[in-house]
């Protein structure tokens, strides 16, 4: 049985192919060839990607990232969509299901958002509630940055409180959008924002996210 990780998997690596190796996305200073090598390297050498929480190691990850984006962009798509190796946490379907389906989400729209002309994905109402089940545990973490209170609101009501403070400013979409926003990528974020004016200016070029 598909899960959510294991298609936003598939359909990252689809959007990776097609775009192309040289492909602009919404990550600073990355082309498609270097986020295919981030997420790569995130799954299948765990030496090197503590160097994403832990800053002593980040330049063993640059390093390390650099070498698998150099390899052939071919190979790197088929490691993407075969998956982690056996012994990879990552290869347990609970923990992959965890750690990967907003993580493939959020790039898969890294990609696809940095396009010309690019077009939504159609709404899916229960991939919707999964994402949204994943931003309310973790809204307050992604919002520990923000210079002002901050509050994500779904259209039918539910909110939840990523950072406390005044002023409030709060934040309006689909789940989808909400995540985008939460995790610092404002600008890309289809969105209605309601607050006052300086606080909501803050608030878009806040460094949200983890």
């Amino acid at each position: 049985m598909s899960t959510h990780a294991q298609r936003e998997r598939l359909l990252l690596a689809d959007l990776l192919e097609t775009v192309g190796p040289g492909a602009p996305t919404l990550c600073t200073g990355w082309q498609a060839r270097d986020l295919a090598a981030h997420v790569v390297v995130r799954e299948r050498r765990s030496d090197a990607a503590a160097g994403l929480v832990i800053k002593a190691l980040a330049p063993r990850l640059e390093r390390v990232q650099a070498e698998f984006a150099a390899k052939p962009y071919e190979e790197l798509l088929q490691l993407i969509r075969t998956g982690p190796p056996r012994m990879s946490p990552y290869a347990l379907k609970q923990v992959d299901e965890a750690a990967n389906t907003v993580e493939f989400f959020v790039h898969t729209e890294d990609v696809r958002r940095a396009q010309p002309e690019w077009t939504p994905r159609e709404p899916d109402p229960v991939f919707a509630d999964a994402l949204w089940a994943r931003l309310e545990r973790v809204a307050r973490m992604l919002g520990r940055k923000s210079p002002v209170g901050l509050v994500l609101r779904r259209p039918d009501g539910r909110t939840a409180v990523a950072h406390r403070g005044t002023p409030v400013v709060t934040v309006t979409g689909e789940p989808g959008e909400l995540t985008l926003f939460a995790f610092g990528r404002q600008a890309a974020a289809r969105v209605e924002l309601d607050g006052d004016e300086n606080a909501v200016a803050k608030l878009q070029q806040a460094s949200l996210g983890l």
